[in-house]
């Protein structure tokens, strides 16, 4: 008998807000999954040097394409190229950490 507000789980009140919670916690669920595919469907491309060096990377932080124009390349400083390649690598990790957080920083709270 619900003479005092219990539900038929025996908990007052607690089915009907349970239920709404677990509805809110899958649209959540859904929201997050949706920010994550487009994270990881998006691409960037860092650069260094005026573009000597473009390095293109999708949201998952994967590498792409690695471009590096002719006048980057000097055999007597292969140190110089491969620290242009680092740089631009670093560039591209900027910018999806920060495209991480305008799509991920609702979730922020939540994620802990």
């Amino acid at each position: 008998m619900a003479k005092y507000g219990y539900s038929s789980s025996g908990h007052k009140n607690g089915g009907n807000n349970m239920n709404a919670l677990m509805a809110q916690a899958q649209a959540m669920q859904a929201q997050m999954r949706q920010a994550q595919d487009q994270l990881t469907a998006s691409v960037v491309t860092g650069s260094v040097s005026g573009g000597l060096v473009e390095v293109t990377m999708n949201g998952a932080k994967e590498i792409t394409a690695v471009k590096i124009k002719p006048e980057a390349v000097d055999p007597d400083d292969v140190e110089m190229l491969e620290d242009l390649i680092m740089a631009a690598i670093g560039d591209a990790t900027n910018q999806v950490n920060k495209l991480s957080e305008e799509i991920m920083g609702p979730f922020s709270s939540i994620l802990g």
